[in-house]
């Protein structure tokens, strides 16, 4: 069999697979594993980008997809009214001052000669200005949290249109890898690995606690949407009139219609992104950072800038995982800081690029939707196994009972048995690396 011919098995399986789940448990289901397959394949591909091209294990990828979620908020949701007259202004200059401090202190700590003057002035640049920022900040931050605390009580948006939060979102989360990767990249792959996911950790903190930037906890609900509301569609006499003519319940089909429309745009998105990657992999770059990746020191040695290239693409990956974070903030409707646990967007990615196959784009799209399929489905084929291995069983048997209930863990033995399955029969992935 080639190599086309099995890759169009592999995604033909996929779609297979959706299409039963439309059948056997209702289209509405098939069609949410399709969209999140979608933003789970945009995100592997911008970890394949980090790992499969240049070897960067970054585990940080929840902190990325977060700073997406938060451009969604800052780009697409109205500006509260009298916030930014409240305190606006003063926490903008808190946080230049706060720029303005560590800014000066590296000035000074590269500029001064070694010695007990120049800690002591380090030290007093940064404690003055640690004051300044908190006698700016803290106030601004208590009125602006005391407008309408129920509903708003944070500074709100630009009131743009939700699709243009996407590049936003990969801007944001390339700005913020520029920073991580200044002062990380220098690090060996465990501690870049420690690095990354400590400080993907105080991402996901600050978005908890500061309430001014976006809600914190009390999350951002009603967020703007591409696509039209399911009750306007049921309103809309042409709608029920085009529904009625295919045989179909004004309601399913506005449902089915709407997820249609974001499949659509979530389609180009991957398409373009997916692209890029081709020619990116198939390039001179391409064919210097697996160089680098392969071996660092040969590549050193002809004159590469090892150090420059991996920020390069680390910035890369992390403004894709941005625009996939921005993607599912969007498809969601809302901004919940507390939904980013690792689980879902550190390890599931990394099983859907290591299934897939790291180093290939394929291999990611493939990995993105297989995985999220089984990650979805398996929980409700788990109880369906288990109710029938218990059939026998009295009622009110503990054992049952114990059966039942951890079938919510088969998702989690289902991720392990599968990874392991693939790295002992086909260690490269399904789609390896040419």
């Amino acid at each position: 069999m080639t190599d086309t011919m099995r890759n169009t098995v592999y995604f033909a399986g996929v779609a297979l697979l959706i299409v039963i789940t439309g059948f056997v448990q209702s289209w509405n289901s098939a069609l949410f594993i399709l969209n999140f397959g979608l933003i789970s394949a945009i995100m592997a591909l911008g970890v394949n980008l980090q790992w499969g091209f240049a070897g960067l294990f970054n585990v940080g990828i929840m902190g990325f997809v977060a700073l997406g979620g938060l451009a969604t908020v800052l780009v697409s949701m109205p500006a509260t009214p009298g916030a930014w007259e409240a305190g606006g202004g003063p926490v903008v200059g808190a946080l230049l001052m706060g720029a303005a401090t560590v800014v000066a202190a590296g000035i000074v700590l590269k500029k001064m000669a070694a010695g007990w003057l120049r800690h002591a002035a380090v030290l007093l640049i940064i404690v003055v200005g640690f004051f300044v920022f908190r006698s700016l900040f803290d106030p601004a931050v208590a009125l602006i949290e005391d407008i309408n605390p129920a509903s708003t009580g944070y500074l709100g948006g630009l009131g743009l249109p939700v699709v243009m939060a996407w590049p936003v979102g990969g801007v944001l989360a390339a700005a913020v890898a520029w920073l991580i990767g200044k002062t990380a990249l220098g690090l060996r792959s465990d501690y870049l690995a420690i690095a990354t996911l400590g400080i993907s950790e105080i991402i996901i903190a600050v978005m908890k606690n500061e309430d001014w930037l976006a809600r914190g906890v009390k999350n951002v609900a009603g967020l703007p949407r591409p696509a039209p509301y399911e009750v306007d569609l049921q309103d809309s006499a042409s709608f029920i009139e085009r529904a009625n003519s295919f045989g179909l319940d004004p309601v399913f089909a506005s449902t089915i219609w709407v997820k249609l429309v974001y499949a659509s745009l979530f389609t180009v998105v991957l398409v373009i992104l997916f692209i890029l990657a081709q020619r990116a992999l198939h390039s001179p770059w391409g064919r210097m950072m697996r160089a680098i990746r392969d071996n660092e020191h040969a590549a050193e040695a002809m004159g590469k800038n090892v150090t420059a290239r991996h920020l390069q693409i680390f910035v890369l990956g992390s403004a894709v995982c941005g625009i996939a974070g921005a993607m599912m903030t969007t498809l969601d409707g809302q901004l919940t800081p507390g939904t980013y646990q690792p689980l879902r967007f550190t390890f599931l990615i990394w099983v859907m690029v290591i299934v897939g196959g790291s180093g290939s784009n394929l291999g990611s799209v493939l990995g993105g939707f297989l995985i999220w399929w089984l990650w979805v489905m398996v929980e409700p084929m788990g109880l369906g196994l288990m109710n029938f291995v218990t059939m026998g069983m009295s009622e009110g048997s503990a054992l049952k009972e114990h059966l039942i209930d951890s079938a919510a863990h088969m998702r989690l033995l289902t991720m392990g048995f599968v990874l392991l399955l693939v790295l002992r029969f086909s260690p490269r992935g399904l789609i390896p690396e040419k």
